[in-house]
């Protein structure tokens, strides 16, 4: 088995988003079989008090690549808006996707521990090194998104299975 590095991450990152178009897709049909509109699904919540379908796919797309580049070296490409259609945020998706495939594990290269600083939120700016900024930070967040997303259709009577969450496969 091949060690584990930050251009171990670009795969898991590229998997993430493509199960988040399936899911999208998945959702798409479900709404349109239902006669829901694709604004009222994408605004699904699974609490009041929590982003939209939308949002969480926002997420997934953006943060793949942001933090990808960032620990790469990178300029951040610009990132999708959390309001879009369907057919909007299956192009950032796929956009995300072409980003990803781009990169290379040279540009990963020595960077595990270049300091990165972040502004979360106001008055919150990090310092951690890349690695950490990757590995922890991001794919936490996007596997809770990604997982949100699927909730959130399953909550709603998306026909979701295990499967869905891979579907590019396990290989």
């Amino acid at each position: 088995m091949a060690a584990a590095n930050l251009y171990t991450f670009v795969d898991l990152f590229s998997r993430s988003v493509g199960a988040a178009r399936h899911l999208l897709a998945k959702g798409a049909a479900h709404a349109a079989d239902a006669g829901i509109t694709e604004q009222e699904m994408l605004g699904w919540r699974l609490a009041d008090d929590m982003h939209p379908l939308g949002f969480q796919l926002m997420v997934v797309a953006n943060f793949s690549r942001t933090w990808s580049a960032r620990a790469a070296g990178l300029e951040p490409p610009a990132g999708i808006a959390p309001d879009l259609d369907v057919a909007g945020y299956d192009a950032g998706l796929e956009a995300a996707q072409s980003f990803l495939a781009g990169l290379t594990a040279e540009q990963f290269d020595g960077r595990d521990d270049v300091p990165l600083t972040f502004e979360i939120m106001p008055g919150m700016a990090p310092t951690f090194p890349a690695a950490k900024w990757l590995t922890v930070f991001a794919a936490t967040n996007i596997n809770f998104h990604l997982a949100m997303v699927y909730a959130i259709l399953r909550a709603n009577g998306v026909p979701l299975g295990k499967v869905d969450m891979f579907p590019s496969g396990l290989g």
